[in-house]
């Protein structure tokens, strides 16, 4: 969700005039950045690379990754809906603007609740019954 949530974003905002205002260039690199990095860390997942780097401690890179991610989106998302002005002379950036405003904060939503699971599944409160009783008594 994070993926095409997040690809609106910066679309939106891309086919603005946001060179024009300095706030959306953060709102631009937070979106294309975490955007980028969720692809590619959706397409490891895909592929089950992270199998073949079993040194790197997956679940804790993702809940760093995650909890980065909604604190950098909050204030994307800040600053893009205080950028917005409703008396701009172009209808079309101030709807676009708007849609990636609301969109942003999907996205914050979604990274946080990432965030939240990444947690559970790093701290192993996720497993059933049946796998807690085969690693008690191994």
């Amino acid at each position: 969700i994070p993926q095409v949530l997040g690809l609106l974003v910066w679309a939106l905002i891309a086919d603005t005039t946001y060179h024009l205002h300095a706030a959306y260039g953060w709102v631009m690199f937070v979106s294309i950045f975490f955007w980028i990095v969720t692809v590619l860390l959706f397409v490891t997942y895909l592929l089950q690379l992270q199998l073949k780097f079993y040194v790197i401690p997956w679940p804790l890179v993702l809940m760093i990754f995650n909890a980065v991610a909604t604190v950098l989106y909050i204030t994307a998302f800040v600053t893009c809906a205080a950028a917005v002005q409703p008396t701009s002379w172009r209808q079309w950036d101030y709807n676009r603007r708007a849609a990636a405003s609301f969109f942003a904060c999907l996205v914050m939503i979604a990274y946080g609740a990432s965030t939240f699971f990444s947690f559970r599944a790093w701290k192993g409160l996720g497993s059933n019954a049946a796998t807690s009783q085969v690693t008690d008594h191994a």
